[in-house]
């Protein structure tokens, strides 16, 4: 019998058990109870003092869950655990996701078990050794706005009821800063500053990074006139962005979520008329391939979208992909 793969999801839901961070609980697999007090708790410590971001926790316990479910079916314990164990259930997993996901997968238990061993759990990682499949990825598969596309959207928010003054400027501070959904919709009214006919954005970024980005004069125009109409101004420490309640166009006072701005974000794109497969990441996307396009360099753009590596930014940069419809009707039959 194999296991559920929506068991894993036990692992963060569950309550009575091990407590978490803001409100989340832990369960303990039976895998991990059974090896005693230390696994006990270094198995807690991991998920609640290593793993600092909520989206990477969640899809780590989700992968440690479903391979602690998979070792249950088979009467496996965690000291039994060798790395021909570990090969055989990724070689099973790869052929039911995708090569990314496997990776993910595989790199949450090496972080598992390197925090077992450390804590003198296990005397070896049982998948350190353990090879994931081949994954090459040279761009991005986000959907990049093209050429007047991203003004376009812009101009297409034309109203100047409140919600429009927002989203216009939401969609400005994603396009011209190439800041993550999460950092934006994480901002205040102070981390909108001035100086010296400057303005910046304090972005706190993944992983606990700040970052302080220069505001683009179109995206500080609709930030001024956002602020001016809802009189957030006035309220330094109150969410920049914030949900409305219903359609009574009154702010709630509670900072937008990624998820609501993401619908948002596709309901201006559909209005617009591009499609319904532009997302938050787009703008991101389209931010520094339009960069580039215009003379920045890769280095630049990396330290503006807050990237430890230039290979991170590459997959944003979509200039190739822009050419070759061009260059292909250079065939002539």
């Amino acid at each position: 019998m194999e296991p559920d793969p929506a068991a894993a999801t036990a692992l963060v839901r569950r309550s009575g058990d091990s407590p978490g961070i803001a409100g989340t609980v832990l369960h303990l697999p039976a895998v991990i109870d059974r090896a005693g007090e230390r696994a006990r708790r270094r198995f807690v410590e991991f998920f609640t003092s290593e793993i600092r971001n909520s989206h990477t926790r969640g899809a780590y316990a989700r992968a440690v869950g479903r391979f602690l479910a998979w070792c249950e079916v088979r009467g496996l314990a965690l000291e039994q655990l060798e790395p021909f164990l570990v090969a055989s259930y990724v070689e099973e997993l790869a052929a039911k996701l995708a090569a990314a996901s496997v990776k993910q997968h595989l790199a949450a238990l090496r972080m598992l078990f390197d925090y077992l061993v450390v804590g003198q759990v296990l005397p070896h990682n049982p998948a350190d050794a353990v090879r994931g499949p081949r994954l090459v990825i040279r761009t991005g598969k986000t959907p990049v706005l093209q050429e007047d596309e991203p003004r376009q959207l812009l101009d297409s928010i034309a109203g100047h009821a409140l919600v429009d003054l927002r989203d216009r400027a939401l969609l400005s501070v994603m396009l011209y800063s190439f800041s993550r959904v999460s950092a934006v919709v994480g901002l205040k009214v102070r981390d909108y500053e001035h100086q010296r006919r400057r303005a910046y954005l304090a972005l706190r970024e993944k992983g606990g990074q700040h970052r302080r980005v220069p505001v683009h004069s179109r995206a500080a125009e609709a930030l001024d006139a956002y602020l001016e109409a809802s009189g957030l101004g006035a309220a330094p420490e109150a969410p920049l962005f914030q949900s409305f309640a219903g359609r009574t166009g009154q702010l709630t006072g509670k900072a937008l979520s990624s998820r609501s701005a993401l619908r948002a974000v596709k309901q201006r794109a559909e209005t617009a008329g591009l499609g319904t497969d532009v997302g938050c990441h787009s703008c991101r996307a389209t931010g520094i391939t339009n960069y580039l396009l215009n003379g920045g360099t890769l280095e630049r753009a990396a330290s503006i979208a807050g990237h430890a590596s230039t290979r991170t930014t590459q997959l944003y940069d979509r200039r190739r992909e822009l050419v070759e419809p061009d260059e292909i009707e250079r065939v002539k039959f």
